[in-house]
């Protein structure tokens, strides 16, 4: 009964999407234009979410009340399991993450429909109908391919699932389910899924705009100052999702390391990129009038990586450590993609003329310049991982063969990029809108640049002399340095022109600058993670080795002294933990013990490594038990390693976070706020008010 009640539900929601877009666009087209169909569209659109809220109540409640005899609640839940991991296998499993990004999708395209159209009523029937293509797509993958409400059905002593019933069969309930893939039961796993599907799926709204402004030929920044902060929360999302992601690999992963450049992962990154590249390149349209087409084609590409993420996670065309789920749906999706983005460039070719530049840019040192080196470097990191990632696929192709592309392929070719990015990030803040010179950056960079070279070569003397490492630490430390100036600096002048102490002076500057100085935080928080990403990609020691009670591994000043070994069961959640101790030193100093593990899921029948970790700002000891089999006391396998100023990653990760809330706050409309640019070029220094 609920899942026949399901189904008809997603089937409903189906056709409402179906209607919406349909009416949307005949309202905004018809010969004698309706209003009322446009509205009765935009009804629909909102009645999408409590349709869709309610298939998703159902399925949940099917997930924690163990009904087996659905079969994607037997695939995602044991009876082993607590209450809220049966939640969260929603979206733990293939059919149940389609409905929760179509249930995402509703709550976004409903939130944006409510919003005051007064000044853009000609956007709202495209945004309805871009927002209705993309929902009815994703609800009609769940309807009929991938439909989370199938049953079990026992057919002359056969077992077969369909979401009704064959003739003579009877519904089949097995005792109990195989449970949730061990890794997706980490507490990382449980928000990691949902802030990268947040950030996929916010990224729709800006991309709907953007195709309405195009459509109706209204090409002005309109559309990118109402959907600035729309634009600012996807890339929280997706970027946080990311270093969850990262963190949940470093946690269970059990190889020591936080990204391994993984088809998968490499499949989240790419929207980010063109994401952060689209947050910058928007500022100089807004600004100076430019790249009203460079813009319109990142919005595009971010919409595509968006879905060709999803496909990628969710097809199991490539092996990847985390895809947790392999289906037909992959052409589909592929199909859905590839026209989308033949129709979207197809309208910027259309609009291509009245896209022009309203002014020329005539510095290459000016900031609109850097900004544009900035998205070039961007698009070529792009460039390197859509290619790894293809790269099987090709090679499958054309040979019968699927050759992976490994870490190396990707740092080889992407580290002077990420280092060229570093180097802007520092000097593009200093630079004007419209015309800079090398003497004037000069000026503004040299105090901070001789500091930047103070500390480098003080960590030649103490720390490292490699040279990759300290042309890092020497753009890390500038980075910081010019940006912490450019907070004194603003805040000295308003304090020298309103009269206020230092520190209400900047408070105030900043409340009033909230994407400027929102952005300089996000700088240093970059920065921050960068010493994290050198510290463990260039500094990583590791050793493996079996030990027998009492024995020692030692490794970069560390003593690790192993123990004792217990296994037991824990009936009630059905593990099964087999737990190693061993005594750390440091330098003949007793430090502490570790207890690295394995868990061994019985529901699953796989493992989940829980590694021994001690954590310091200097570095992360790092230890896994290997082996366990056969469980003694007599020896055990362990691979250790020391990941140098590895936290620093995770400290730059929450200052992200920080600074991205503190860019998105609300205040005044960005979409009320006049447009203003500089049209002329300028050779001082930017102000605080810039």
């Amino acid at each position: 009964m609920f899942a026949e009640f399901g189904y008809g539900v997603l089937l409903v929601s189906l056709i409402v999407a179906i209607y919406s877009g349909v009416s949307a666009v005949y309202g905004a087209t018809a010969p004698h234009k309706s209003a009322a169909l446009v509205e009765s569209a935009r009804r629909a659109m909102l009645l999408t979410f409590p349709l869709i809220s309610i298939a998703a109540a159902t399925l949940i409640y099917l997930l924690v009340n163990d009904h087996y005899e659905v079969a994607f609640v037997y695939e995602v839940t044991s009876r082993s399991m607590p209450t809220y991991l049966k939640v969260t296998a929603w979206w733990g499993g293939q059919a149940g993450s389609l409905v929760f990004w179509s249930w995402l999708l509703a709550v976004f395209t409903s939130a944006v429909t409510l919003r005051k159209w007064d000044r853009d009523i000609e956007f709202l029937p495209w945004v309805i109908l871009v927002s209705a293509i993309t929902l009815t797509f994703f609800l009609g993958m769940t309807v009929f391919f991938e439909n989370p409400f199938t049953r079990f059905w026992l057919v002359n002593g056969n077992v077969e699932p369909s979401m009704f019933a064959p003739a003579n069969a009877t519904v089949f309930t097995p005792q109990d389910g195989q449970g949730l893939n061990p890794l997706l039961r980490h507490p990382g796993m449980v928000i990691h899924p949902p802030m990268l599907y947040l950030g996929f799926v916010s990224y729709v709204i800006p991309y709907a705009f953007a195709m309405a402004a195009l459509i109706t030929g209204r090409t002005d920044d309109r559309w990118i100052r109402i959907t600035r902060r729309w634009s600012l929360w996807a890339w929280l999302f997706l970027s946080f999702g990311l270093v969850l992601g990262g963190r949940w690999a470093y946690d269970v992963l059990g190889w020591g390391g936080y990204w391994g450049w993984d088809p998968v992962e490499i499949a989240a990154f790419m929207p980010w990129l063109t994401g952060t590249a689209f947050l910058h390149s928007v500022m100089i349209q807004e600004k100076r009038g430019l790249l009203k087409q460079w813009n319109m084609i990142l919005i595009i590409l971010t919409y595509a990586l968006v879905i060709f993420g999803t496909f990628l996670t969710r097809s199991g065309v490539l092996s990847s450590v985390h895809a947790f789920a392999n289906s037909p749906i992959g052409p589909f999706f592929m199909g859905f993609v590839s026209l989308t983005f033949i129709v979207s460039v197809a309208l910027v070719i259309w609009r291509w003329p009245q896209l022009q530049a309203e002014t020329e840019m005539k510095s290459m040192l000016s900031r609109e310049a850097l900004f544009l080196l900035n998205n070039l470097l961007f698009m070529s990191i792009l460039v390197v991982c859509f290619w790894g990632v293809i790269f099987p696929l090709i090679s499958e192709l054309f040979t019968g063969q699927k050759v992976t592309v490994g870490p190396p392929f990707y740092e080889r070719a992407t580290s002077p990029l990420f280092s060229a990015l570093l180097f802007l990030m520092a000097v593009a803040p200093l630079s004007a809108w419209g015309h800079s010179t090398v003497q004037t950056l000069g000026k503004a960079i040299w105090k901070s640049a001789i500091a930047a070279v103070v500390v480098t070569v003080t960590l030649f003397f103490t720390y490292t002399q490699n040279i990759g490492a300290l042309i890092g630490f020497f753009l890390i430390v500038l980075i910081v340095l010019v940006t912490l100036h450019e907070f004194w600096r603003g805040a000295r002048a308003r304090q020298k022109t309103q009269g206020e102490n230092f520190f209400t002076a900047l408070a105030r500057l900043m409340g009033r600058n909230r994407r400027r100085y929102g952005g300089y935080i996000i700088h240093i928080s970059m920065a921050l993670m960068a010493i994290g990403i050198l510290g463990i990609e260039i500094f990583q020691q590791e050793t493996q080795g079996t030990l027998a009670a009492g024995e020692k591994l030692e490794i970069a000043g560390y003593t690790v002294e192993y123990r004792e070994l217990a296994s037991w069961d824990n009936q009630g959640e059905g593990v099964n933990y087999t737990r190693a101790v061993v005594d750390v030193y440091e330098d003949g100093i007793y430090l502490g013990q570790l207890t690295p593990r394995i868990d061994y899921y019985y529901d699953s029948q796989q493992n989940m490594t829980i590694p021994g970790n001690r954590s310091t700002l200097r570095d992360d000891l790092y230890i896994l038990l290997v082996d366990w089999q056969p469980v003694s006391s007599i020896g055990a396998t362990f691979k250790i390693y020391v990941n140098p100023l590895v936290n620093w990653l995770w400290i730059g990760s929450l200052l992200f976070l920080l600074g991205v809330i503190f860019a998105a706050w609300p205040d005044n409309d960005p979409a009320e706020e006049p447009a203003h640019r500089k049209v002329t070029g300028s050779n001082r220094q930017p102000s605080a008010a810039d």
